[in-house]
This record gives structure tokens, sequence and C-alpha cells, in this order.
């Protein structure tokens, strides 16, 4: 038996083409199988090999006994001789990277603090080490000693490892410092610092930079390529990035796998389905295509492109799904507006036994809306609980909008009260549910509370608290909520804020002055302004700005049936027959089509839909007999219907309702 046997045992996963670096260190007794003190004679070269396997597979255990011999063999290092202390450096380095790769920085720390000797690589092993494990501020703390003392000068892998460790706008400072030190001490054209370079700035948000660094550049490999590609794309240039990758085609430099995937996320962005399939196309030829993370960027492409068709066809042809392809197809599901679809999706994975996660619940409680069965979100509720998802912030989030949107407007804030930690968005689904259920005044606290709190406030927090001024009729707290976004909060209004503004000071019968809002605007009107105004104009039946209002959305959209349909409810409100009337014929001869009304109403799990003179419900006439006994109750009672917007609500003998409609 040999010393092998020993260091196999230390850790029995120890690969056999590592173990045969380890000669024979002498034969063990018959009657004693284990040795009391093996002779140590492997040399510099061998420990170095082994420590850097244990380092890569994670054997600490054999990793630090290696270390334990070392230090017991103290004639292994003979310091007097300049031979012997080198070889004693490369093992001190693979010591010190054997132990930053295992996660053990404090002894890490330790032994890097006792080395009587450091070169550049002892430094690059100590300083990746904290980086790699997430503690900037120490790994970064060691690159400052390092030039303070003198001793050591960096190289290219200590500036890589120190620029790649720098991640959100936060670092920016930092990056343009290591940037300067690239440039004095004529590193700028290394390959693998320019690529570190542009990732980072990438990261921090300045792609401006991050493009200079990449246009400099001499010679650019594949990595170079990608980078800037994915960085641009991140950074919702998506423009430019597609551009840069059909220059790159062009180019001597080949993409591979990580630029196409790179090159599918411009698609999404931009809804560019032929530039989609193209690259499709593309991957497909080179046999890349059923790659799982190349078949879920394609899905997210062809979904968010409006093609639920060929991202169903990938996932049903995929070999193996995992939860990203699965959440892929639910959000997809929901950002086609199928949102019925989604929530089979979801329950037949659930029936199929197939594992859900919170991403998963996440996507699915987004399709829930007015028309969602309240129970079912009940049951993804239930499986939250089951699964011990509730301390998951977007799931969360998720129930909040869900049961908001469903009705039970109470099960939304108790689900707010009891998490334990909230984010923004946190705050402003809360401050959305209550504008959304008609109190205002809670929604303005709720901001109150959210700030002392320390959350920032986002745009869609400001579109709910214009939301909730408009409703509750706080006009000139309305404004001072849209002034303040630019000037306190550095958040730029967008066409929603906007027409929030103009939908708030319509309905508080300020009509001129939302007109005057929009003629003042810096950006030109959009949609949603002019169905705002128009929608405000109907609501205080004023035809002649809701003329105006009108015209203009016709000329953004013209195949828009609002337009018709609010004036001619203008038109019903004054009275003024006739041109309701050619208002409808003008509609009819446009061939513009009103989309039909629904209400529904849930009953024993089951929602029943339904539109204008419906008779398809096999309780058609029970529904409609019990209308008629409230309509005549509510008549008894002295209710007196609005005739400017009902044409006809009973028969004439009185004994039916035969139509009640507005348009």
């Amino acid at each position: 038996m040999k010393s092998r046997w020993v260091f196999q045992k230390l850790n029995p996963h120890l690969p056999s083409w590592a173990s045969s670096l380890i000669p024979s260190f002498k034969t063990l007794n018959s009657q004693n199988p284990f040795p009391e003190t093996p002779k140590f004679v492997l040399n510099h070269a061998d420990i170095s090999s082994l420590l850097s396997i244990c380092g890569e597979e994670g054997y600490l255990h054999l990793g630090s006994s290696l270390h334990a011999s070392i230090i017991k063999k103290i004639e292994f290092f003979d310091l007097e001789n300049q031979y012997s202390f080198r070889n004693a450096l490369v093992v001190w380095n693979s010591l010190l990277h054997m132990y930053s790769k295992c996660g053990e920085l404090l002894d890490a720390g330790k032994l890097f603090d006792n080395m009587p000797m450091k070169d550049t690589i002892s430094w690059n092993s100590i300083i990746s080490g904290f980086l790699r494990n997430g503690d900037f501020e120490i790994g970064f703390g060691y690159f400052k000693q390092m030039c303070d003392l003198g001793t050591c000068r960096f190289d290219q892998a200590t500036l890589t490892t120190i620029v790649s460790a720098f991640d959100g706008p936060d670092f920016l400072y930092l990056n343009k410092m290591m940037h300067a030190l690239v440039l004095s001490n004529g590193y700028e054209q290394d390959i693998a610092v320019g690529n570190a370079l542009i990732t980072s700035y990438f990261r921090c948000g300045c792609f401006c930079s991050g493009r200079r660094v990449f246009d400099e550049m001499l010679e650019r490999n594949v990595i170079t390529w990608t980078a800037v590609i994915s960085g641009l794309a991140q950074n919702q240039l998506y423009e430019e990035s597609l551009k840069l990758f059909a220059k790159m085609r062009c180019g001597s430099v080949n993409p591979n796998f990580l630029t196409y995937l790179s090159s599918l996320l411009p698609c999404s962005g931009l809804q560019a389905l032929k530039e989609g399939h193209q690259i499709h196309g593309l991957v497909s030829k080179l046999g890349i295509q059923s790659d799982l993370c190349i078949e879920s960027a394609l899905m997210d492409m062809y979904s968010k492109c409006g093609s639920m068709g060929d991202a169903l066809q990938i996932f049903e042809g995929a070999e193996v799904l995992d939860k990203v392809s699965m959440t892929i197809i639910l959000v997809g599901f929901a950002q086609n507006g199928l949102e019925e679809e989604s929530i089979k999706f979801f329950v037949k994975m659930a029936k199929a036994g197939i594992k859900i996660d919170p991403n998963m619940i996440s996507a699915v409680l987004g399709v829930f809306g007015i028309d969602t069965s309240l129970s079912l979100g009940k049951q993804i509720h239930s499986i939250v609980i089951k699964k011990s998802f509730s301390s998951n912030l977007f799931v969360s989030n998720g129930l909040i909008n869900m049961y908001s949107k469903c009705g039970d407007f109470g099960e939304s804030v108790k689900i707010f009260i009891r998490m334990p930690q909230r984010n923004s968005v946190s705050w402003n689904s809360m401050i959305a549910a209550f504008a959304r259920h008609g109190d205002g005044s809670r929604a303005l606290q709720l901001f109150e509370e959210m700030k002392l709190e320390g959350v920032e406030p986002t745009d869609v927090t400001f579109l709910s608290l214009l939301h909730a001024c408009s409703h509750v009729g706080l006009v000139d707290k309305g404004m001072e909520f849209l002034e303040s976004m630019d000037r306190v909060y550095g958040i730029s209004p967008r066409m929603e804020h906007y027409a929030s503004v103009v939908d708030m000071l319509g309905r508080a019968g300020l009509l001129k002055e939302a007109k005057s809002f929009i003629e003042g605007l810096p950006v030109k009107p959009g949609i949603l302004l002019w169905q705002a105004l128009l929608g405000a104009c109907s609501i205080r039946g004023d035809s002649e700005i809701g003329k105006y209002a009108a015209d203009q959305l016709l000329l953004a959209a013209p195949d828009s049936p609002s337009p018709y349909i609010l004036m001619a409810n203008i038109y019903s409100s004054e009275g003024r027959w006739k041109d309701r009337a050619s208002t409808i014929k003008r509609m009819k001869e446009m061939g513009v089509a009103k989309e039909t009304g629904i209400s529904w109403i849930e009953v024993e799990k089951n929602v029943h839909s339904f539109v204008v003179e419906d008779r398809m419900h096999p309780q058609a006439e029970i529904i409609y007999g019990a209308l008629f006994e409230l309509f005549r109750h509510m008549s008894d009672e002295g209710y007196v219907p609005d005739k400017r917007f009902i044409l006809h609500y009973l028969d004439q003998d009185g004994k039916g309702i035969s139509n009640i409609l507005t348009i």
C-alpha cells in the first residue's frame, strides 16, 4: 500500500489523474494501516499542480492538509537559496489561489499577510479572491495597498480583475480612474483590458465611453464585439446594437454563441420580427438553435414581436424545458393580450406536476384583471402560502395587484401590511390600489409614508398619484406632483402623465385649461392626450372643445372609434339628435367598428359575461325578468332615467325592457 492511498482517503472524489501526481512516500506496515510520519517527497511543481486542482474542484480538506504538511516541513524551503525561494513563492501563490477559490477568504488573508515575499501574482490572487466573493471594499483596498507600497507593479490581469467588478452607476467614477491608469501605463491596446473597460462602462450606464473604447481599439476579438452589441442592447440602444451586429458579420471576426444570443435582445426591444427571423435562420444553420439559452431568447423575441405561434412552436419542440422557458411563455401570453390562455397554461403546468417557482407565480398574477376569476386568484395565493413564496417581493406585489383588480381591496391591504420588506413596486401597487378604489386621500397619505421609509418614487408612482388627484378633484396638488417630478426627483414626465393631468383638469370642469395645457406642452401631443380631452368633454357635455379634440384624434388615429362614439354621446347630452345621427352615419361609412362592451360577474367560481341585448346566456329570460322587477322597484322609489343617454328603456306597454343602450 502506498501513500497515495492516504491522499485519496482525505478526499474520495479526487480524480485518478490528480492522485497520480503523488509519488510513494513509504510502504505502510502491515500491522499498522496508518503511517506514523510519512516522508514528504513532493516537489514544488507537484504541490503547485495539486493545489490548483484543489482550488478548482473545491477540495478544501486536501488543500489545507497539504498546507499543514508544508508548514511542518521547515527545511522544505531554503530561504537562503534564491532558486528555492522562488519555488516557495510559487507554492505560496498556489495556496493563496486555493483558499480564494474555495471561498476561505479569512485564511487567504492570513496567509497573504504572513507571506515573507509577494509578487504581482500574489496580489492578483488576493484581490480577485475578495472581488469574486462580492467583498469589493477589501479587494479594492488590497489594490490601493499594492499601489502605495510600490514593491510590485500591477499588470493587465490586475486591471482586468478590478474593472470587471464594476457594476452600476455608483462605480462610474472608479471606472474612469482605472481607465486613466490603463492609459498612463500603456495598456490601452491590450484586448483583455479593453474588453473589460467596454463591459464595465456599459454596466455603469456610460455607453458613450464604452463605445469610444471600442472605436479606439486597433485589434478586436469576438469578445470585444459581443461586449458592445450586448452593452448597447442592455442600455436600450437597440438600433445601434443591431447595426453593429450586421457590421460584425461583414468583417473578419465571426460571431459566437453569445454574440447571437446578445443580438436577439435588440430584436425583442424593437419588435423587429424580420431581423429576428433572420437570426433564427443563422443559429439554425450553425446547429445551435436547440441550445436552452438560445431557445429561451427566441421565444422571448417572438412573443414580444407578437408572434406567439412561433414562440409556442419552439416551446413545444424543445427537448429540454426549464423554468425560464415556461415563465417566458406565461409572460408572452399576457403581453399579447392572451390572459385566458396564460392562466390555462399555468393551470395545465400545475396539474402536470411541474415544479412551480416564484417567477412563474409572478408572471401569471400579472395577467389578472377586473374580468378574471377571483377564486382562481385565491387558489394561486394558496399555492404561494403552501410553497412559502410569501416573502418573495415580486409574488407579494403581484398578489396586491391581483386582489385589487379582482375587487378584493381588503386582501390587498392585508398583504401589504404583512410584507416584511417593501420596494418601490410594493408602494406603487398599493397607491394604485387606493386610487383605483376611489380612496384618493389614502393614496396621497401612503405616498408620504413611502417617503418617510426612504423609498424613492418612480414614474409609475406619479401616474397613480395623478390618477388619485383626478378622482378626488385635487387639481392644485396634482399640478404640484407633475412639477416636482423633474425638479425634485429628476423624472421626465411621459405622455401618460400628461394625459392624467388632462383627465384631472377635465373632470374638474377646467376644459379650457386642459386644452391650453396640451397646446403648451414641449412635446407633440399624442393619441392619449386627445382621448383624455375628448373623454372629459363627453363627461361635461362640451361639444365645442369636444369637436376640436375629436378632429385632432381623427388625424392621429383615423381608425379609432373613440372620436365618433364620444362625440355622439356629447350630441346626445345636448339633445342634438341630427348631429348624433350624422356622426354615427359617418362612422359606418368610414368602416370603423365599435368594440363591443362587456360586463361580467363571478358566481360560484364561474365568470358570466354579457354584451348589449345578449340573449345567449342559458338563463337569459330569468335575468331579464329580474332586471325588469328591479327597474320597476327603482321607478316606484322615484328613479327617473336620464333620457339623454338612454334611447329606449321600456316597451310601449311598459311590460318589459326592450333596449338599454349607451353608446
